[in-house]
């Protein structure tokens, strides 16, 4: 059995308060206690960080992680050279866009390679990323288009709350259009695999109806709880997985909370994501589930409007590095 797994931290979109929260979260002793972290990003953004949050610790550029000098005190920055010391903070920039995006390249390459053994990213901004010429939704789908991952899922934890996505970053319309029976029973697969993961043996999974009140019997929408959601969960049902729904949002997500459910298959991005941020933004962690790799992330923005303040709160990247190793393998 491994001593501490490494994990590898992106810095993410260099601009925004990446940068700073990694600093502040390296800062923690109970970090260096769990595990080897090493930094994925440029080392001189780093450096220039330090001054945003008072920083007295070394950052040590290093070419390959052997290189690493794992202490407290000391930030390890695979430095991949990309960016000018003068970078605009807080500004959108192709430069930066398509900098984050060679982190997480090289965080993936790592973990295929067995180099590193979890990933947890800093956040990118979309904008950037399309600019530098990665069209890309987010994170997510980058991972799962660079490891060939077909059957993957968003899964955000908070505290007393679990949610997993059936359809993410695209409009409602076509969220509503993209649901049917097999994606919503791979998700519910995915979210039994990832809890009995984390230790949950037989856990509970509530699953969200699309329509106000879960449909009501056909007096709101048109069917789509029958046609969409209702064979996946019977599916599921019949292999043994506790799983209930479809079941009306409004009031599922404080069952869950209240501790009902272990965790709540959503629909689309806005009802899941929307009660895991009415508990803070810096309690939620996003999980990509259903990868090859370990992958962790803060559930936030890169926050331009406060980078280079140093007043950016740690807190999920934190929660972050510590499920990365919770999931990470132990062997």
């Amino acid at each position: 059995m491994k001593q501490k797994p490494i994990i590898g931290i992106t810095m993410g979109d260099a601009a925004g308060v990446g940068p700073e929260i990694i600093l502040k979260s390296l800062a923690e002793q109970e970090v260096y206690e769990k595990c080897e972290p090493i930094v994925i990003g440029d080392a001189k953004i780093l450096e220039r960080a330090k001054a945003y949050v008072n920083s007295t610790l070394h950052i040590h550029s290093i070419e390959n992680i052997d290189e690493a000098n794992i202490q407290e005190g000391i930030v390890n920055c695979l430095d991949l050279n990309l960016l000018p010391a003068d970078l605009p903070v807080g500004k959108v920039s192709a430069e930066a866009g398509h900098a984050a995006f060679e982190y997480l390249a090289k965080a993936i390459e790592l973990a295929k390679q067995k180099q590193i053994d979890a990933i947890c990213t800093a956040p990118l901004n979309k904008e950037a990323l399309h600019k530098g010429g990665h069209l890309y939704p987010g994170h997510t789908e980058i991972l799962a288009d660079l490891t060939g991952t077909s059957d993957f899922s968003m899964l955000l934890s908070a505290p007393n709350l679990k949610v997993i996505h059936v359809t993410t970053h695209v409009g409602i319309i076509d969220a509503i259009r993209m649901i049917n029976p097999d994606r919503v029973y791979r998700v519910i697969k995915l979210a039994y695999e990832a809890l009995q993961k984390s230790g949950i043996n037989s856990p509970k999974i509530a699953v969200c109806g699309i329509n106000p009140h879960a449909g009501e019997n056909g007096l709101f929408g048109y069917g789509e709880e029958e046609e969409k959601v209702t064979p996946a969960v019977q599916k599921a049902q019949a292999e043994g997985i506790e799983v209930f729904g479809p079941l009306p949002a409004d009031t599922l997500f404080f069952r869950t909370v209240r501790g009902d459910f272990d965790i709540v298959v959503a629909m689309y991005h806005d009802q899941g994501h929307g009660p895991v941020k009415v508990l803070g933004l810096d309690a939620g962690v996003n999980i990509t589930v259903g990868l090859p790799i370990i992958r962790t992330s803060v559930d936030h923005g890169t926050a331009f409007d406060i980078a280079g303040k140093g007043i950016a709160d740690e807190k999920s990247l934190t929660e972050a590095i510590r499920q990365a190793i919770d999931f990470a393998p132990k062997e």
